[in-house]
């Protein structure tokens, strides 16, 4: 088999970048169309996961936008100290929000992103509140994947729940399996493939075995929540984000992102774009339906802001 044999075997699809934290902890980003000329005219998009996730969320809508046929984008996900490629930190009080948003901001430095169109996932959302206290100019919009400025106790009891018993299947179609009677509920718009596709996304293979990819002390960030008194919340940072377009997406079984957040959400921001996900739960799988189109009128938008 020759090396072009390989190639069109396993197309490239992205550069893994390895970047340094504050501190000189090594950080991983996944970079699409970084090379591509035809996305230098256009904002980039940066990606942030959730709690416990990783690049992998990322990706086939990442290839989506980097390779779209009239308007390809550069998109940068980013994998969090301790989770997916980037390394674990010794002090696991460092496994902060704020620290985190200042190791997105090492990276957007290291890859010369000036600013970009962001997404956030869960925590990844609650990154970009952060950002809009301490360093809006990075962002020129936003869309806050099922969270905002109130996070529902309940929600986070569940996630708590799911964490501290996540299993360790013996094989990919174990996991799979897990994953649908834990969320399928709350995900009735998933396929089989579907659901194959996300367990490769949480679990990771090492040494045979199949792991959550993360490192197990980010949870104990979680252990110290008083959930009998109420969490608390984002309204002025929220309010920030408001400064530039701004579109919220929730799942139709969101346990997080409760509709009358939402509601408040868009009565404190009247430009904030709406979007409830049939089908989804915590939080909306982005490349699936139909998100993508919705997602690329809304960075048109952005563009068309920040032109002007």
């Amino acid at each position: 088999m020759t090396n072009k044999d390989i190639e069109t075997l396993a197309p490239v699809t992205h550069e893994d970048v390895f970047y340094s934290s504050r501190e000189g902890l090594r950080l991983h980003a996944a970079d699409y169309g970084r090379n591509d000329p035809l996305t230098r005219s256009r904002l980039p998009v940066v990606c942030l996961p959730g709690l416990t996730r990783n690049t992998r969320d990322f990706h086939d809508l990442a290839m989506l936008i980097s390779r779209h046929p009239k308007t390809p984008r550069r998109v940068v996900s980013f994998d969090y100290r301790g989770r997916g490629q980037s390394a674990w930190d010794k002090d696991p009080a460092r496994y902060t929000i704020t620290t985190e948003a200042d190791d997105i901001l090492n990276g957007m430095a290291a890859l010369g992103l000036e600013h970009a169109i962001f997404i956030g996932t869960s925590r990844g959302g609650l990154i970009m509140h952060v950002l809009a206290a301490t360093r809006p100019g990075v962002m020129t919009g936003g869309v806050l994947n099922d969270i905002g400025p109130v996070i529902e106790g309940a929600g986070l009891v569940q996630i708590k729940a799911y964490l501290s018993r996540t299993p360790k299947p013996r094989d990919w179609d174990e996991a799979a399996r897990v994953l649908t009677e834990t969320h399928g509920k709350s995900f009735p718009a998933l396929t089989d493939t579907d659901w194959a596709d996300f367990a490769r996304a949480v679990f990771v293979e090492q040494k045979g075995r199949l792991e959550p990819d993360y490192d197990p002390a980010l949870l104990d960030g979680l252990k110290g929540v008083d959930l009998s008194t109420p969490l608390p919340t984002l309204w002025p940072q929220f309010e920030g984000l408001g400064a530039m377009p701004l579109m919220a997406l929730r799942g139709e079984h969101s346990s997080l992102l409760s509709q009358e957040t939402l509601d408040e959400m868009k009565a404190r921001v009247p430009s904030l774009q709406t979007i409830t996900v049939k089908g989804h739960g915590h939080a909306p799988i982005l490349h699936l339906s139909g998100i993508p189109k919705i997602l690329g009128e809304f960075f048109a938008s952005v563009d068309k802001a920040h032109n002007h």
